[in-house]
């Protein structure tokens, strides 16, 4: 069964394998999670120390901001065995772009694991979290023509607020 792990080395063979259905889809240079880590980490994933000194960062990311911009976040990998499906990230605090685009939580499933109900119990987990760091009730976003991750946010309780742009805003109410 499928569960949330902390970033860890193990993953990496798997991780690379999800990372390269990512990088088929054309996410490279995209303005998100998986985006931002195909720039700017991809190229030194090959290397056992690139992967390492990669995680690490991940892991640092719950008490500093990756760049300018950012908040701190938490990131859990979703993971069936020593596979890896997916990543989810819980965003500490809103910042005026995670009001209107990003939400306090982010998730991504590769394309060959999708379909399957990851990301809706990744997302039931990680309100879990949510809801342990005070945070009641979480904005998730999705874009608007992403019928699917709209129906992950609704299965887990999401209202739908409004629409700014491309991306619908939903609260979700988080549990104990």
């Amino acid at each position: 069964m499928a569960q949330l792990t902390r970033p860890d080395t193990r993953f990496r063979v798997s991780f690379l394998s999800a990372m390269e259905e990512f990088r088929a889809e054309g996410r490279a240079g995209e303005d998100s999670m998986i985006g931002w880590d195909l720039t700017r980490f991809g190229d030194t994933w090959e290397s056992e120390e690139g992967f390492a000194a990669y995680v690490r960062e991940t892991l640092a990311e719950a008490d500093r901001p990756r760049a300018e911009g950012f908040v701190c976040q938490t990131s859990w990998w979703w993971v069936e065995g020593e596979e890896y499906v997916g990543r989810i990230s819980l965003r500490h605090e809103l910042n005026e772009r995670l009001r209107d685009f990003g939400g306090h939580i982010g998730y991504d499933v590769r394309r060959s694991r999708r379909r399957e109900g990851h990301a809706t119990r990744m997302l039931a987990a990680v309100l879990v979290e949510a809801h342990a760091r005070g945070i009641d009730p979480a904005l998730v976003t999705c874009d608007a023509d992403n019928v699917a991750s709209r129906k992950v946010i609704e299965a887990n309780g999401g209202v739908l607020e409004d629409r700014r742009g491309h991306k619908l805003r939903f609260w979700v109410p988080t549990r104990a």
